[in-house]
């Protein structure tokens, strides 16, 4: 058997330059049609990381990303970042790093969105319980950062910690979106409620598998049965917060949002139309392609467009309601 040929660094540079180069001009076609706007994307991201070339990889990656985000049509992207890795139980002893993966920080995200400022922007996150944590978060709120997050940590959701940074979001006019996963990140979903009355001018985006089983009034919270599938009977606690909470949102990405919608295609007809105005487009994927048959983010979309009741309501969860919540 041959062996594999060795790509040298300017092969890797030279490659993604012409893959940028490809992906710009189907971009600026996609630009002039419908615009879109992707509120969840991280940098370093899962298969756009190459652990075997690590000096080159943040370059690769965040050109695989660009590329990636260009390919499914969307106009801009918001990118959050992980907190820094630290061994302690509200990151399972580290094993949370990164978001649970291979999720660059702060400085990252705000490097690429300075590179390419009409197509992203960036996010502040910090672990929530580290006693800086609030300084930390501020210092990139006051460097422009749009949202505090993703929150996801062993955390629970009323803490002192977490308040202080819901405080922080009300003081900057900022969202916190937070990764909701029963038996693992952001504890207490039945209580939120509470947090939801107490911060009234807070912003908050639900997001992950704890969120997106809970539309069903039937489901019984259960870390062995984050996806659930099969009929949705409406009114459970996720619907309920969207309604009863002008502060409450909605992240439509990832596996878990996708799931939510293609289990009961009725159902999510319905959930699109009395929640148009709180749910907002998210791709949280990590494929290098942006295709529909390897990438949950294209296939949101598609499910968007499929389950819209009209195309004013399509317009909203794919644009309209993200410009108006970020003030873009």
């Amino acid at each position: 058997m041959n062996a594999a040929p060795v790509l040298t660094r300017r092969d890797f540079l030279v490659r993604s330059a012409a893959a940028l180069a490809t992906s710009r001009l189907a971009f600026g076609a996609a630009s002039a049609a419908e615009p879109i706007i992707d509120i969840h994307q991280h940098t370093n991201y899962g298969g756009r990381r190459n652990a075997i070339f690590e000096q080159i990889a943040p370059a690769r990656s965040d050109a695989e990303l660009v590329a990636h985000q260009r390919a499914m049509g969307v106009t801009k992207t918001i990118l959050l970042p992980a907190g820094r890795p630290v061994l302690r139980p509200s990151t399972h002893a580290g094993a949370s790093n990164g978001l649970n993966g291979t999720v660059s920080g702060n400085d990252a995200v705000l490097a690429l969105a300075r590179q390419y400022p009409g197509e992203f922007v960036f996010g502040a996150n910090e672990v929530s319980d580290l006693e800086d944590a609030p300084q930390v978060v501020e210092k990139y709120l006051k460097l422009g950062a749009c949202i505090i997050g993703e929150q996801k940590f062993g955390v629970e959701c009323d803490s002192a910690a977490m308040q202080k940074l819901y405080e922080l979001a009300a003081a900057y006019q900022v969202p916190i979106l937070m990764h909701w996963q029963m038996g693992s990140y952001n504890h207490g979903f039945d209580r939120f409620h509470l947090m939801l009355k107490k911060y009234p001018k807070v912003n908050f985006i639900g997001h992950a598998q704890t969120w997106w089983a809970n539309i069903d009034r039937e489901y019984k919270d259960d870390a062995k049965n984050l996806y659930p599938k099969g009929k949705v009977t409406a009114g459970g606690l996720t619907d309920r917060y969207l309604r009863d909470y002008p502060n409450m949102y909605a992240d439509l990405s990832a596996g878990s949002g996708e799931g939510a919608f293609k289990r009961d295609p009725e159902h999510a007809r319905a959930f699109f139309a009395r929640h148009q105005d709180k749910l907002l487009y998210g791709s949280d994927c990590n494929d290098k392609t942006g295709a529909l048959d390897a990438c949950s983010g294209a296939r949101q979309i598609a499910q968007i467009r499929q389950f819209s009741p009209s195309k004013a309501v399509e317009r909203k969860l794919l644009f309209e309601n993200s410009k108006k919540l970020f003030r873009f």
